[in-house]
């Protein structure tokens, strides 16, 4: 007969088990539950870091192209005086998803705008470094996308194995330990059903 630790003996084995059961096909529940949900997340996030990462590399192409054109106007040094010297900030703001803190937006913070080059510059740097300033923002939001998608592709990985724990081990053999003591305790009523009539029996005699 399986024995598990922790359960007692007789019948009141038997109730231990079954609160177990119980509590594991509750848990099975809320699991399976969690796992439909984080599963349509999943999808959700992986299409908006599919959209970001388009945005992003569209908004490349697009500064590559200003960049070019402001280096063959105004060579390096009209790129070297468009730079602002001032490194992008990030800013992040986060949202709780069953248990689970999850990036929901990034804002990018960049010191010096573009309008306020120097005259000197000319009109493609200019644009080129509005276009790499929305280029740096779109990267931001696409790291924020992927980094949400991560994490709950990890919660959803561990749920659905914590489900199948439960699903394909812990409740099988809680039911196997239950079979087990229920035809243990139907034998010993049996046997001492016998042992009363033999008693009983004995005393008439």
């Amino acid at each position: 007969m399986i024995r598990l630790h922790g359960m007692p003996p007789g019948r009141a084995g038997r109730l231990w088990l079954r609160h177990r059961l119980g509590v594991a096909g509750h848990g099975a529940v809320l699991l399976d539950r969690k796992l439909r949900i984080l599963h349509t997340r999943v999808g959700e996030c992986r299409q908006h870091a599919e959209r970001t990462a388009e945005v992003w590399e569209s908004a490349c192409r697009g500064a590559d192209v200003w960049l070019l054109r402001g280096e063959l106007l105004g060579g390096q040094r009209a790129v070297r005086l468009a730079s602002t010297g001032s490194p992008a900030g990030v800013e992040v703001t986060w949202e709780w998803l069953m248990g689970i803190r999850v990036p929901d937006r990034a804002t990018c913070v960049i010191g010096k705008r573009a309008e306020t080059l120097s005259p000197q510059s000319n009109t493609a740097i200019v644009l080129a470094a509005n276009a790499y300033r929305d280029a740096v923002a779109a990267a931001v939001q696409h790291a924020a996308a992927a980094a949400a998608l991560r994490v709950v592709q990890a919660e959803e990985l561990s749920t659905r194995r914590r489900l199948r724990a439960i699903t394909e081990h812990w409740i099988p053999l809680l039911e196997g330990a239950l079979s087990d003591l229920e035809l243990a305790l139907e034998e010993q009523d049996r046997t001492e059903a016998v042992g009363l009539r033999w008693a009983a029996g004995t005393l008439h005699r």
